[in-house]
């Protein structure tokens, strides 16, 4: 069907406004190709393709013809949203994962609240980084104990499923003392790992509990 410009389409008026203009894609379609190709290839970087498309705060006639098929692709994603649940919980759960990764990166960076004050970019690459060690430490400390509670579990009988498995995730931090010293002995067992616990129980001569 097509796009009715006065036509009313009740709670979506606001989002279907835009035309599509497909002349202007055909217009610039070998050029989109090329550039398509030059960023798969590693011959431009995003970034300096980004600054070339406007030009005196206006898109070229390049970057329009982007800026119009960028638009086919939101249209569809927009109409499978609204029609298809399964695709509505699939992002859903994306959105949720990318939450608390942000959640715990906010509860390790809580100094200056959070934000990065550096001076120069030097420095803020600097604080970027360490910001990312200590959230990847403490991604895979989460991963090591919970791969182990599974397989634990697993040997003792308790049928964990794989759709159990899939709701688990390495980013919680409620069991994380952020404030506090820490040291590193090297645990006195076989396999490198600390006993498994209840979560009942609480030991304050675990740093990495609260």
């Amino acid at each position: 069907m097509a796009h009715q410009p006065h036509a009313s389409y009740g709670p979506l008026d606001a989002m279907s406004r835009h035309r599509i203009r497909l002349d202007k894609i055909r217009a610039h379609w070998q050029d989109m190709l090329r550039v398509a190709g030059s960023l798969t290839t590693g011959t431009v970087r995003a970034y300096d393709l980004v600054r070339m498309l406007p030009r005196e705060g206006r898109p070229t006639g390049l970057g329009d013809a982007f800026a119009h098929y960028g638009r086919i692709v939101k249209t569809l994603h927009l109409l499978q949203f609204l029609h298809d649940e399964s695709y509505r919980r699939m992002i859903t759960a994306q959105l949720n994962v990318s939450e608390s990764r942000h959640g715990l990166a906010r509860k390790i960076c809580f100094g200056n609240r959070g934000e990065l004050k550096q001076r120069y970019r030097k420095e803020l690459e600097d604080q970027l980084g360490a910001l990312g060690l200590a959230l990847n430490a403490v991604v895979w400390w989460n991963s090591l104990y919970i791969d182990t509670a599974v397989t634990q579990l697993r040997a003792d009988g308790f049928p964990v499923t794989e759709d159990m498995c899939a709701r688990l995730s390495p980013l919680g931090f409620d069991h994380i003392n952020f404030l506090d010293s820490y040291t590193f002995p090297q645990p006195e067992v076989e396999t490198g790992l600390r006993p498994l616990r209840e979560p009942s129980t609480h030991d304050k001569e675990d740093p990495f509990t609260g």
